[in-house]
C-alpha cells in the first residue's frame, strides 16, 4: 500500500529538468590526478519493497552483523524532503578494503533487489558568460544544454545595423506560443488548469511576478537558498506557465512545483507509472549519431529544434538511435522538432530574455504537452492519456518540412492544433512510428531511398517503434504479416523481429527486408502492407483483453543484381561504441570528445562517406556478423575502417582464404594505437565515481595485426600527424598509425610526419602540438599489394573518412583504393615505381601489444563469445557459423586475455598476473618468396610482448550522461 500511495503522489505532477547543478560545495573533486586518491566508495541498495528508512537501516545492521565489520561500512543519512517517506533505497558508504565482502554480504540478505555502485550526475549551470580562465572541460561528457541569445549556430554575417534589424524583426516572432497558435486553445478556455508540473532544475523566485500558481519550492542540493540565482530554471517554467504579455508560456494556469534539484531518476519506471517525459535530443550537431539519452529511448518523446524558417538547428543532434548497433539498426529519432532559437523566456526577478538551444525546445514541447492535458476532461484523463497516446498525438499532428531526412526531424514540426484535433477524439490504440518506409521518398526516407535493394545483398533492416496507447505492457498477437500489393511483391522476403513484451507503452518491430534469388534481373517497384495485431490485458472494469490492428505501408525499389566490382561491404561487427565502453576519440588534437560515441556506422558519423560511395555508383552493404557470415564472391571489397574489437580465428582463417582464393578485396583504414598514451587518458570521473581507462586505442591494432599476419603486412604504435600531398591533393593525417612490415612487391608511400606518441602532457591526452613542430620524420602510412587472386590496401587513419572531426577529405584516396581492390585499375600515383619494394620492409621492434589490465570480454563481441551470424547476416545463415567455416572453437581466447567469472559488477577491471600462454608464432622472416608460394602455405602469426601497465584496479563507467528531460503525467 505505501508503494502505491509513492506512485500516486507522482502521477499528477510534470515534471520537468533542463539543469544540471553543480555539485554541493563540500563534495570532493577528484579529477584522478598523479598523487589524488578517490572519495568513499558509495553504493546504491535497493530493496524489493518501501519502508521506512529507519526499517531498512535496522534490517542492514542485523544482516551485516556477523558478515562484514561494523567498521567497514556506514550508513548515508538523507537530509531532504523525501527522507520523510518510505523509500525503497539506501545510500552505503564502504570502505574500499572490504568492498567485496560488504557487497556479497547486503546482494546475500532476502529482501535486497540489487547493489550497484552510485552515480553522482552533475555539471556546472550555464552562466551568461563562458569563464575562459577555467581549464577546458575532459571532453564530452554531456551535451550543451541552451545558449544565449545569438551566441549559438547562428553563422549570421554582416554589419551591425543589419544584425540589429533582423533581431528587431525575430523579437516580433519570436513569441512561440504564437507560432504554435496556443491562443485559439486559450480561447476556448484550455490554459493548463489542474495539470501539476514540477520542475527538477535551478529553482524559482516565489515572488516572481511571471507565474501565478506557484504551489511548493524545495531544495534538495547544500546551498541554503530556494531561489534560482542562475535564471535557467526560471527561464523554462516561464516557456511553459509564465503570465507574461512579453514572454507568455503556454500553459499559465499550471502549478509549479519548483524542485533545486537533478535528478537521475529512472526513465522506465517513471514513464510506467504514466508520467509522460518529454527530452531534448541534445546540442551536439550537426553531428550524426549524437542523440542525447534519454531522449533516445523509445518510451520518451525526444525533441530536435529548428529555426524561425523551419529549418534544422546547426546545434541540433541527428539521429539514428545507436542501442541496437552492431546486430540490428537504429529508430528514428528526434520525434519531433520544435522551435528553438531565440525563444523568449523569463528572467531572473522580472523582464524576459532570449535562449537558444534543445534544452529550449524541449520545455517548448512541454508546455504543449500541458495544454494538450488540460483540454482532455478531468474524469477522462485517466483513461486516455498516457505516454504513448501523447507521442501517437504529436507525432501524427506533425507537419513533414522538406529537406530534412527522417533522423533529422522525425515526424516534423510540432502542430499544437492537429494534435488537439486528433486527442479531442483519442480512443485508446496502437500505432507504428513511422507508419511507412518509402524508397522512393528522397531525402526524409534516407538513407533507405538512397540506395535500392536487389537479390543477394545483406538484409536491409528498418526498425520502427510500437506505440501501444491501449496499456502500459502489450504483446504482438500472431506474426506479423507481409501482404504485396501485386504478384511481382512475392519477390521480397521479409522477416521479422518485434518485442516479446511492449513495455512500458512502447516496442519495436524490426524488418529484415531480402530479394529473393530469382529477382536478380527484375527492376521495379514493389509495394505491400506490413499488419501485426497488438492485445493488451482488459482495463479495470473491462472484461475482455484491448486489441488493435497496426499497417505499415511499404514501398521498395528493386535493381538488378550489380557487378561484384561495384559492391562493398562495410565491417561493422568490430566496432566497439560507447556506452559501455570507454573507447577513446581517434583524433587526440579534438578536445571537446573524449569518447568515440557516435556509432562509427554509414549512416552516423560516416553519413557523408556513404552518400560519396553512392554518387560514385558503389553499393554498399552493412555486415553486422562475424566475417564468416558473408559470401566472399559476392563483393569487390570488404571495407575496414576504425575497428576495435577482436577476432575469432575463424575469421582470420577465411578471410585469407577469401583474399588468396576468392578474389577478395581488403581496404583497412586504421588509427593511433600507444599503450602509455591510453594509461595517460585513465581519469577518476566524479560524476560516476569510477575509474575510466581506455580498453583500447583509436583502433585495436594488435588485433588487425593478426588479421593482417597472413599477408605479411603490420602497423606500429607511433601517432602521427601532419599534412602531406599526393599528386597534388592536400591530406591531413590526425592521430594515425605506421606501417611497419610490408612484403616485397609492394607498394608503400611514406612521408614526412611528426611523432606525437611520446608528448601526451596530461591524463587525457591531449597532445601539445607546439612542442612538436618540426620538420618531422619519414614514416610509412600506406600500402597496396596483390595476395594471391586479391588485394589488399591499409592506410594508417580513418579521420578523412569520418565526419564528425574531418580536417580534410581522403575520399579521392578511397576511390582510388577500391578502383584497386574490387576492379583491379592500378592507378599510377598508388602504384608508382618510386613506390615498390624490391625488399620486403620489417622494422625490427616489438609490435604494439594487447592491454593486460582491461577485462575485454565485457566490452567485446567476440572475446568469450560464441561464434554466430546473426540476424542482420543472410537468412539462410541466421544461428550458425556462418559459410564453410571449419570450427575451431566456441569462444576467442587471446593471448593476453583471461576470461573471468561473470562479476555482478561487469565494469570491473581485474589485474592480470602471471605468464601468458602464447598460441602465436613468430612471423617468418624470408619474406621475399612469391606470394603465390608464401599465400599457399598456413596462416602465420606475430608475437606479442606483454606490457605492465598501472597496477590499479580500473571501474568503467556503466550509465549513459543523462541530459535534460521533461515529463507531464497523464490524469
Amino acid at each position: 500500500m505505501e508503494k502505491r500511495l509513492a506512485y500516486a503522489a507522482l502521477l499528477p505532477l510534470l515534471l520537468l529538468t533542463l539543469r544540471i547543478l553543480p555539485l554541493p560545495s563540500g563534495s570532493p573533486n577528484c579529477s584522478g590526478g598523479e598523487g589524488e586518491t578517490p572519495p568513499a566508495s558509495r553504493h546504491v541498495v535497493r530493496f524489493l519493497e518501501y519502508r521506512r528508512a529507519e526499517e531498512h537501516r535496522e534490517y542492514l545492521d542485523a544482516g551485516l552483523r556477523d558478515g562484514a565489520p561494523a567498521a567497514a561500512w556506514r550508513w548515508v543519512e538523507r537530509r531532504n524532503p523525501a527522507a520523510a517517506f518510505p523509500t525503497d533505497f539506501a545510500v552505503l558508504e564502504i570502505r574500499d578494503a572490504h568492498r567485496e565482502a560488504v557487497v556479497a554480504a547486503v546482494r546475500a540478505l532476502g529482501r535486497v533487489r540489487d547493489v550497484h555502485a552510485d552515480a553522482t550526475y552533475s555539471r556546472s549551470a550555464l552562466s551568461a558568460a563562458p569563464d575562459r580562465s577555467r581549464p577546458p572541460r575532459r571532453g564530452k561528457l554531456f551535451t550543451a544544454m541552451s545558449f544565449e541569445g545569438e551566441e549559438e549556430g547562428g553563422g549570421e554575417t554582416g554589419n551591425s545595423s543589419s544584425a540589429a534589424w533582423g533581431r528587431k524583426l525575430l523579437l516580433q516572432r519570436s513569441q512561440v506560443t504564437s507560432l504554435f497558435g496556443a491562443e485559439r486553445l486559450w480561447g476556448r478556455g484550455f490554459t493548463g488548469k489542474k495539470v501539476k508540473m514540477a520542475i527538477f532544475d535551478t529553482g524559482i523566485r516565489a515572488d516572481h511576478p511571471h507565474f501565478r500558481n506557484i504551489k511548493e519550492r524545495t531544495n534538495w542540493t547544500n546551498e541554503d537558498t530556494l531561489n534560482d540565482n542562475l535564471g535557467h530554471g526560471t527561464f523554462v517554467a516561464g516557456v511553459i506557465a509564465g503570465q507574461d504579455a512579453e514572454c507568455p508560456g503556454f500553459a499559465p494556469d499550471t502549478e509549479i512545483y519548483a524542485f533545486r534539484v537533478f535528478t537521475d531518476a529512472q526513465v522506465w519506471e517513471l514513464t510506467a507509472n504514466n508520467i509522460i517525459m518529454v527530452s531534448a535530443i541534445g546540442n551536439d550537431g550537426p553531428l550524426y549519431g549524437t542523440l542525447n539519452n534519454p531522449a533516445d529511448q523509445s518510451d520518451v518523446i525526444g525533441v530536435g529544434g529548428i529555426d524561425y524558417n523551419n529549418h534544422i538547428a546547426s546545434f541540433s543532434s541527428r539521429g539514428m538511435t545507436t542501442w541496437e548497433l552492431p546486430h540490428g539498426y537504429g529508430r528514428v529519432k528526434p520525434d519531433v522538432v520544435a522551435y528553438s532559437r531565440d525563444i523568449i523566456g523569463s528572467k531572473i526577478s522580472t523582464g524576459c530574455k532570449t535562449l537558444s538551444g534543445t534544452s529550449v525546445a524541449s520545455p517548448v514541447v512541454a508546455g504543449v504537452v500541458c495544454l494538450l492535458v488540460s483540454v482532455i476532461p478531468e474524469d477522462k484523463r485517466k483513461l486516455i492519456l498516457n505516454p504513448a497516446a501523447m507521442k501517437q498525438a504529436l507525432v501524427e499532428g506533425a507537419s513533414k518540412l522538406s529537406g530534412p531526412n527522417m533522423y533529422e526531424q522525425g515526424a516534423g514540426r510540432l502542430d499544437l492544433w492537429q494534435s488537439y484535433e486528433i486527442l479531442k477524439n483519442y480512443q485508446p490504440r496502437a500505432s507504428i512510428f513511422p507508419t511507412m518506409l518509402d524508397f522512393t521518398d528522397c531525402p526524409y526516407f534516407w538513407p533507405f531511398c538512397r540506395q535500392p535493394m536487389y537479390a543477394g545483398a545483406m538484409p536491409v533492416i528498418f526498425n520502427a517503434t510500437i506505440l501501444n496507447g491501449m496499456g502500459v505492457i502489450g504483446y504482438v498477437k500472431d506474426q506479423p504479416l507481409w501482404q504485396p500489393s501485386e504478384d511481382i511483391g512475392n519477390l521480397l522476403s521479409v522477416h521479422f523481429t518485434y518485442s516479446d513484451v511492449i513495455w512500458p507503452w512502447t516496442g519495436y518491430l524490426a524488418l529484415h527486408l531480402q530479394v529473393k534469388d530469382e529477382g536478380s534481373q527484375f527492376s521495379g517497384i514493389i509495394s505491400g502492407n506490413v499488419t501485426l495485431t497488438i492485445y493488451t490485458p482488459a482495463a479495470h472494469g473491462e472484461s475482455s483483453p484491448r486489441s488493435s490492428t497496426c499497417i505499415l505501408h511499404m514501398k521498395v525499389k528493386v535493381v538488378p543484381t550489380p557487378v561484384r566490382s561495384k559492391r562493398i561491404l562495410w565491417d561493422q561487427y568490430h566496432n566497439i561504441k560507447y556506452p559501455s565502453g570507454y573507447v577513446p576519440r581517434d583524433s587526440l588534437n579534438v578536445h571537446n570528445d573524449i569518447l568515440d560515441w557516435h556509432g562509427d556506422h554509414l549512416h552516423t558519423n560516416f553519413h557523408i562517406l556513404f552518400n560519396m560511395l553512392r554518387d560514385a555508383e558503389y553499393y554498399i552493404e552493412t555486415l553486422g556478423s562475424p566475417l564468416t557470415c558473408f559470401d566472399a564472391s559476392n563483393y569487390g571489397t570488404l571495407l575496414m575502417v576504425d575497428l576495435e574489437d577482436e577476432y575469432f580465428d575463424e575469421e582470420i582463417q577465411k578471410l585469407r582464404d577469401d583474399v588468396i582464393h576468392k578474389g577478395l578485396g581488403i581496404a583497412v583504414f586504421a588509427e593511433w594505437y600507444h599503450v602509455d598514451t591510453m594509461v595517460k587518458m585513465t581519469f577518476f570521473d566524479e560524476n560516476t565515481r569510477s575509474w575510466w581507462t581506455p580498453i583500447t586505442g583509436g583502433a585495436n591494432i594488435p588485433a588487425i595485426n593478426e588479421l593482417l599476419a597472413p599477408f605479411g603486412i603490420a602497423l606500429g604504435d607511433k601517432i602521427l600527424t601532419g599534412d602531406f600531398s599526393i599528386n597534388g591533393e592536400q591530406t591531413h593525417y590526425a592521430s594515425g598509425t605506421d606501417i611497419v612490415q610490408f612484403p616485397a612487391g609492394g607498394f608503400l608511400h611514406s612521408f614526412q610526419l611528426q611523432e606525437n606518441s611520446k608528448t601526451v602532457q596530461d591524463h587525457i591526452g591531449t597532445l601539445d602540438t607546439e612542442s612538436t613542430q618540426g620538420k618531422g620524420k619519414l614514416s610509412s602510412i600506406l600500402g597496396v599489394i596483390e595476395a594471391g587472386e586479391g588485394r589488399i590496401a591499409v592506410y594508417g587513419d580513418s579521420n578523412c573518412l569520418d565526419s564528425s572531426h574531418m580536417v580534410t577529405n581522403c575520399y579521392w584516396l578511397l576511390r582510388k583504393i577500391l578502383e584497386f581492390t574490387g576492379n583491379r585499375v592500378k592507378d599510377n600515383v598508388l602504384f608508382s615505381e618510386a613506390a615498390q619494394l624490391k625488399f620486403p620492409v620489417f622494422e625490427n621492434i616489438h609490435h604494439p601489444s594487447r592491454r593486460t589490465d582491461v577485462n575485454f570480454s565485457t566490452y567485446s563481441t567476440v572475446v568469450g563469445k560464441e561464434l554466430i551470424c546473426h540476424q542482420d547476416s543472410r537468412f539462410e545463415v541466421w544461428g550458425t557459423k556462418g559459410y564453410g567455416v571449419q570450427p575451431i572453437g566456441t569462444s576467442r581466447k587471446l593471448p593476453e586475455y583471461q576470461m573471468h567469472e561473470s562479476s555482478s559488477s561487469p565494469n570491473v577491471t581485474i589485474q592480470i598476473a602471471g605468464s601468458r600462454q602464447d598460441k602465436v608464432e613468430r612471423l617468418q622472416r624470408n619474406l621475399s618468396i612469391p606470394n603465390a608460394a608464401k599465400f599457399d602455405d598456413k596462416r602465420d602469426y606475430f608475437g606479442f610482448i606483454g606490457h605492465e601497465e598501472v597496477d590499479i584496479g580500473m571501474l568503467m563507467a556503466s550509465q549513459w550522461m543523462i541530459p535534460c528531460f521533461a515529463a507531464t503525467a497523464c490524469q
